[in-house]
């Protein structure tokens, strides 16, 4: 029934998807999804993951959860997160990987505006689970969306960051007045 509900919004929507080719539907992943720069980048991302079949769960501020939308946003896949504590949040995913495996989607800005640097969650959940990264995007000057490169990340936060600016240089989101350069802070640490 999903699958059908994206297939008509990609057909009378005027955005197109493109996707390259990807992984079986159920390897788990880190799908990120970029630039998160509008509410409606949600509705684009359960498109894309609905078309595609794959079994996915996605990170949201805590307040999307209250009164009768708790209830719908856990039935859309959504885990509430208290930005407070960033790293219970990556410790219970990661506890939650383990137990049974699925796709996460992760907008590392973690807001639709007005920060300057992404957060480092998805990368450290990437890396602590084992879990390869695919390069989901919003891109209003074409009018795609879709799934780009999976990659494995390397453990060079800076090489591999810069494979992923790389991708998202030409991708503005639905409002590129609040695009983020993808930037982690720990790219600017000195090397252990």
């Amino acid at each position: 029934m999903r699958r059908r509900l994206a297939r008509l919004y990609w057909r009378l929507s005027r955005w197109t998807l493109r996707s390259d080719p990807q992984p079986a539907p159920t390897v788990p992943r880190i799908l990120i999804g970029a630039p998160h720069t509008s509410n409606w980048d949600f509705v684009l991302m359960l498109a894309i993951a609905w078309e595609a079949e794959i079994p996915f769960r996605w990170l949201g501020k805590h307040t999307l959860f209250r009164g009768w939308r708790g209830p719908v946003m856990r039935a859309l896949g959504g885990v509430p997160v208290d930005r407070t504590n960033p790293g219970r949040v990556v410790a219970e995913i990661l506890v939650a990987q383990a137990e049974a495996p699925f796709s996460l989607v992760v907008t590392p800005e973690g807001t639709r505006g007005g920060v300057t640097r992404w957060k480092s969650g998805f990368y450290r959940i990437a890396r602590e689970a084992d879990l390869p990264v695919t390069l989901g995007y919003v891109d209003r000057t074409t009018m795609t969306a879709g799934l780009g490169p999976t990659i494995t990340l390397t453990g060079d936060v800076r090489a591999d960051m810069d494979v992923i600016r790389a991708f998202y240089a030409d991708k503005s989101g639905l409002r590129p007045e609040r695009r983020t350069e993808p930037r982690l802070d720990s790219e600017d640490a000195p090397p252990a």
